[in-house]
């Protein structure tokens, strides 16, 4: 099982996905795997800023999911946390693009806990429309 933390952004009634540089051209959440010692909100900061190029700050927990890995025949936990971003984002380190995602957009180009797990929670939950 790979446990990362993933950021939840939504901007003008869209999801702010990345597109990895290698392993999978599914589109993901900001964030990544915790390394030793880190708290998950250290990880966040620590992944954020090397993906997105920015700063996140009222950091808090939304949510646990499970499901397929992105691109490996292995699950993943991903635990979601929102926040606000201090700038605006850019592609940095491993990401090659940002997406903003919309909940009519092509299901097909997401990871399967996006697809299967959290994008019907955030429409369940109103948080996209």
């Amino acid at each position: 099982m790979i446990h990362k933390i993933g950021l939840l952004v939504v901007r003008d009634n869209r999801l702010l996905l990345c597109r990895k540089r290698h392993g999978t051209t599914l589109l993901i959440l900001p964030g990544g795997k915790p390394e030793a010692g880190e708290s998950p909100e250290q990880a966040l900061a620590r992944e954020v800023r090397e993906e997105l190029g920015a700063g996140a700050s009222a950091i808090e927990h939304f949510g646990e999911y499970e499901d397929e890995a992105a691109g490996e025949a292995r699950r993943v936990r991903i635990s979601l946390y929102t926040g606000v971003l201090d700038a605006e984002p850019v592609a940095s380190g491993e990401i090659a693009e940002l997406i903003w995602f919309g909940a009519g957009d092509d299901r097909e180009l997401i990871s399967p806990s996006l697809r299967r797990q959290i994008l019907p929670d955030l429409l369940w939950r109103g948080i996209l429309r």
